[in-house]
């Protein structure tokens, strides 16, 4: 049965569904994206790029200008490419028309960013095939399934020298 056939816990997430997610995705639109060095949303979409992922900037203030190489889109339905994953760095409030414009453009995934979440916008977004996360980085979830997160500054108090696995 798909992930989508039955009713996604979104209090916590399996493993497999966040790793096949972080697989399956390629394409990934930033919604909020900032070109601040010192924003979440830019750390972010830097370590995803360095991750073989492709990251859009969608911010309608920085429209037309560029972030870390990639030129910034007003909206979603602007970005001339298929997007696999809607990765949202906006308030909750925000969020059922960002759906809305993911389930129009054809996304896979929509990624709601630690501390958004929008239940019913989820829910209408899962009932159109999407696959959703909320109160979740991608980042974080990258590194912490393919065992990064111990040289990302958390504390594991095990050093080994073995090579990190590829999620």
């Amino acid at each position: 049965m798909s992930d989508v056939l039955h009713r996604i816990d979104h209090d916590k997430y399996s493993d497999d569904y966040i790793r096949g997610i972080l697989r399956a995705s390629r394409v990934i639109a930033m919604v909020g994206a900032s070109p601040n060095w010192n924003r979440p949303s830019y750390f972010a979409m830097k370590y995803l790029q360095q991750k073989d992922y492709r990251v859009i900037p969608v911010n309608p203030k920085e429209a037309g200008g560029e972030i870390l190489g990639e030129k910034v889109y007003a909206s979603l339905s602007d970005i001339p490419v298929k997007v696999d994953m809607v990765d949202c760095f906006r308030a909750s409030a925000a969020i059922p028309l960002i759906a809305d414009e993911a389930v129009k453009i054809g996304a896979k995934v929509l990624w709601m960013q630690l501390g958004v979440r929008h239940d019913e916008a989820a829910a209408k977004a899962e009932a159109a095939g999407l696959k959703v996360v909320m109160n979740r980085c991608p980042k974080i979830e990258f590194g912490r399934l393919s065992r990064e997160i111990g040289w990302m500054g958390v504390n594991t108090r095990v050093i080994n020298s073995k090579k990190q696995n590829r999620i």
